[in-house]
């Protein structure tokens, strides 16, 4: 198990659910944390709890990955002791809506691909360089079971993650011939404000998602990202599936009662 004690870990997304979680279970570890997210005040309240967890320093930002200015100015304008990233965790992301392709809102897969795909390009292609040139690195993408199967009213949130596969393997093979590492968590169902946020806010909607299922916990989805990231430094994790024991896959799920 290699010592995350004193390196540099930013997490994207990290005012709630899997984030919040990942950023927290890292300060376990003594990393120091970058956290940030579209919420200021969420990312103000995290700092306590990380400093209580055991991280030695916090630096928190606001920032939306779907906007590149924004992801590219944010990078170059961090303070020169949290330049150096050791670990990159790709956790922001959504899903919006629950409908037929031929009859969804189209603004719904404005935000999702933005957020999905392009939020992740931009964190990747402004941190990336900095860890070849430097020699190591890790980069932890949030994948999903959605990327593997595609179900029903689901086509472009299940496109995304799809992508976010493909872009997970494809920088890979990029970085072959350097010490970075990259790893996609592909989580099934988890008990976050996901689907409320898919649902803008319907919590009766988002109720009826974890009904008569026990579904994986933000921490589950933590520790399988911490135990990547602390594997020896000739190890790579490419894949970590994982799901509740109700869930088979994306389509296939044991409701009990």
């Amino acid at each position: 198990m290699a010592s995350l004690q004193g390196k540099t870990v930013l997490v994207t997304g990290a005012s709630s659910g899997i984030g919040r979680a990942t950023a927290i279970a890292f300060a376990r570890e003594g990393a120091r944390l970058l956290v940030c997210g579209r919420r200021l005040e969420p990312l103000q309240e995290i700092r306590q709890p990380l400093t209580a967890a055991g991280s030695p320093a916090v630096h928190t930002f606001q920032l939306d990955v779907q906007i590149r200015s924004d992801v590219e100015a944010a990078i170059a304008n961090l303070p020169a002791d949290w330049k150096d990233i050791d670990v990159l965790v790709n956790n922001a992301g959504l899903s919006r809506g629950l409908a037929k392709v031929y009859e969804d809102d189209p603004q719904n897969w404005e935000e999702m691909i933005d957020t999905n795909v392009k939020g992740l390009l931009y964190m990747t292609r402004s941190i990336v360089p900095g860890m070849v040139t430097r020699g190591h690195g890790h980069v932890i993408n949030l994948g999903s079971t959605a990327g593997y199967i595609t179900y029903a009213n689901g086509a472009v949130y299940c496109a995304t993650k799809a992508a976010e596969k493909a872009i997970s393997e494809g920088l890979k093979i990029d970085l072959m011939g350097t010490p970075v590492r990259v790893t996609s968590v592909d989580p099934g169902m988890v008990e976050t404000n996901f689907s409320a946020i898919r649902f803008r806010g319907d919590a009766e909607k988002a109720a009826k998602v974890y009904q008569n299922i026990t579904p994986l916990q933000p921490e589950d989805i933590a520790d399988a990202i911490v135990w990547a990231a602390t594997r020896p430094a000739h190890v790579n994790i490419h894949n970590i599936v994982m799901t509740t024991i109700d869930q088979a896959n994306s389509t296939v799920f044991n409701r009990r009662g």
